[in-house]
């Protein structure tokens, strides 16, 4: 099999590149070059926002295609048409988030999406941006397209900050601010099933959308958090608090405090997907406790901060508010 990935060079790009290298098959990346392309590729330069910068696409043929672009939808239109007679498989690695909110309780794959145009520029919000692109996807190969629409990603290399947060914050160790209620579903998934189920997938035939993320009940908020604290030394003590201090503290979920949200609809949308036509095509989630192990293994190994993507804002509470509500 011959993949090619555009992107492959952070987070759920080298997921899939490992993903397609562990299958033996022939990988190329087709990215700026802003970072170096992972060993065992062919890497291809070129800039999808510029005049001629597909240039480098314009021969060549793949078995499957990965696009994990997040910006304006019309790059993909435009990448997708250029492959559309010389790939016999898009994968566009999609999210959740196209859903209109709120979606209903248990929604799968058939709720309604938010309006969404393949030429929208960077401009519109994520939700669009997203749904946008596959409109694109799907217009340049039809139900040869797989729409991989994943939840929470997690797992090394993460790029957005939010396990890696935790996992810091807890190895600095003393009583740390857990926001509850301990026992919520979260629904993720870690970035490297992610990638192994979508490329076998594509190689099957499988096409349309997918929810991606771990069935509910499988982890709870507790459980993370607690293999964070065993992960790193266990010298952290969990204080698990009601939301209602935290909110009235003005403390932001998902940002504030990565992965929490408290009970409502945005709770429910995010942690209550019907993942069945997912299980049924073959999804396999590795225990959370691996995930973060393995996150914690790379993050040691680098030695510093992780990296952060630059159109992401920071996320992490801010010291001084953790400690005044743990002071409560």
């Amino acid at each position: 099999m011959k993949l090619l990935i555009l992107g492959g060079t952070e987070f759920v790009g080298r997921a899939y590149v490992a993903a397609g290298l562990a299958r033996d098959w022939t990988v190329s990346v087709f990215n700026r070059g802003t970072h170096a392309a992972p060993a065992g590729v062919t890497a291809l330069r070129g800039d999808r926002t510029a005049a001629g910068g597909l240039a480098a696409l314009g021969r060549g043929e793949w078995d499957v295609v990965v696009d994990t672009w997040s910006w304006a939808p019309a790059a993909v239109r435009d990448t997708a048409a250029l492959l559309a007679d010389r790939a016999g498989r898009y994968v566009y690695v999609s999210s959740r988030s196209v859903y209109a909110f709120p979606p209903p309780a248990g929604a799968a794959e058939g709720a309604p999406l938010v309006e969404a145009s393949p030429d929208d520029d960077g401009s519109v919000e994520y939700a669009r941006l997203k749904a946008g692109g596959e409109s694109a996807a799907v217009a340049a190969f039809g139900d040869r397209a797989l729409l991989a629409r994943a939840g929470l990603v997690l797992g090394p290399y993460e790029n957005i900050g939010r396990l890696p947060w935790w996992l810091h914050r807890i190895a600095r160790g003393g009583p740390v601010l857990a926001p509850g209620p301990a026992d919520a579903t979260v629904q993720y998934i870690d970035a490297r099933d992610l990638a192994g189920w979508s490329l076998d997938a594509a190689a099957r035939g499988l096409g349309g959308p997918y929810d991606l993320v771990c069935p509910p009940g499988r982890t709870t908020l507790r459980e993370l958090l607690e293999a964070c604290a065993a992960v790193t030394g266990g010298a952290a003590e969990l204080r698990w608090t009601d939301p209602g201090p935290i909110l009235a503290a003005g403390v932001q979920p998902w940002t504030d405090l990565p992965i929490w949200l408290p009970p409502g609809e945005l709770r429910d949308a995010m942690h209550g997907a019907d993942v069945s036509k997912a299980l049924a095509a073959g999804l396999r989630c590795r225990p959370v406790a691996e995930t973060v192990a393995d996150t914690w293994a790379w993050l040691e190994d680098l030695g510093g901060e992780p990296p952060l993507r630059p159109d992401r804002p920071p996320v992490g509470l801010d010291p001084a508010v953790e400690a005044k509500l743990l002071a409560g």
